[in-house]
């Protein structure tokens, strides 16, 4: 898939040793570190990118969360793709933005 697709991604982490949103943190800094565009919402975070680097950014996320104490992670992801153009954050937002 070369076109770019959005992706919200809820992680719910659980750990006997850490807090939740501490993990949650942990995750959303590998999304803020991947480059791709995103926006933190309070349920889940969506990312605009291309598919394969989106996927790849979750991939490092889990690791990232369970190297900082996570034991388990529920990761639930809600993908928008099209067949011939890309999708955008802005185009379903553009109009609630303040």
């Amino acid at each position: 898939m070369k076109n770019v697709v959005n992706v919200a991604i809820q992680v719910l982490p659980q750990s006997e040793t850490k807090k939740a949103y501490d993990l949650v943190d942990v995750a959303i800094e590998v999304i803020k570190n991947s480059g791709l565009k995103y926006r933190v919402c309070p349920f889940e975070t969506v990312v605009e990118g291309p598919y394969d680097k989106i996927m790849k950014t979750i991939e490092e996320m889990q690791q990232k969360c369970f190297e900082n104490g996570a034991g388990e992670l529920l990761v639930y992801l809600k993908i928008q793709n099209r067949n011939n153009s890309d999708v955008s954050i802005e185009e379903k937002m553009h109009k609630y933005d303040n």
